[in-house]
């Protein structure tokens, strides 16, 4: 019609339309199967320098292996695995259950970067953790948006390249694998703090490296030599209602 401009609907208003749409019968049927779903992820400490408890990273489990091996995963099988890590944790009840009041660090691809997937409200408890090879100007409006929101920013596997530097004004933490700091391992951790954000030492795998991470001044110390991950099944914690 003339005169009139025709605004495309966005991917999560569609989705919403769509759950509007679904009887409300059909979609107690739906809830029901998704309660008796397994729904298990799996948790690694992140501690204190001194060794007191920080918060945990979450990760991807599954008792069927559906997505097969992950050194084959492709966007698809991330987002599928970060949606699975979210609703195995935040869509059900208890969320202390896995949290114990600490923060919860999750690895999301770029679609809940930039709003295509949705993230649970709870920027109290979630650490948005960002991939290292899916930064573009776009992913940055994302971030932002989400740190408007209150949630933290996470910058994962940091190694100093041009494509990460800008995401560290808007970064409260920042992940580096302590077994790459060995040899010219102080200018990266520099850089890295440079904004003020917080620095995560992972893979602290022996004491070598728990040694490393003190002398560099990690705050924030992650590996299996302080704890290995455990996998928590969440099946029987009921689901958390749906925001209308």
């Amino acid at each position: 019609m003339c005169g009139v401009t025709w605004t495309p609907p966005t991917l999560p208003g569609l989705r919403a339309a769509v759950d509007d749409a679904v009887p409300r019968p059909l979609r107690q049927v739906w809830e029901a199967h998704v309660a008796r779903t397994p729904a298990v992820v799996g948790r690694q400490g992140i501690f204190r320098a001194d060794g007191r408890p920080y918060g945990y990273q979450l990760s991807y489990r599954s008792s069927v292996h559906e997505l097969g091996d992950p050194t084959g995963w492709g966007p698809l099988q991330h987002e599928h695995a970060t949606r699975h890590v979210l609703d195995a944790s935040f869509g059900r009840r208890d969320l202390d259950g896995v949290a114990d009041g600490r923060l919860l660090f999750v690895r999301c691809p770029r679609p809940f970067l930039v709003g295509d997937l949705s993230l649970p409200p709870r920027p109290d408890r979630l650490v948005v953790e960002v991939p290292d090879h899916e930064l573009d100007g776009e992913t940055v409006r994302g971030i932002r948006r989400l740190r408007a929101e209150g949630f933290r920013i996470a910058v994962r596997s940091f190694i100093g390249s041009r494509a990460q530097r800008p995401l560290l004004p808007h970064a409260d933490f920042v992940r580096l694998d302590v077994r790459d700091l060995d040899v010219e391992g102080h200018p990266v951790v520099e850089v890295a703090r440079s904004c003020g954000a917080l620095l995560v030492a992972e893979f602290v795998e022996t004491a070598t490296h728990l040694a490393l991470a003190r002398e560099m001044g990690f705050p924030l110390l992650q590996g299996n030599l302080l704890q290995g991950a455990t996998t928590l099944d969440r099946s029987g914690a009921p689901l958390e209602p749906q925001t209308p």
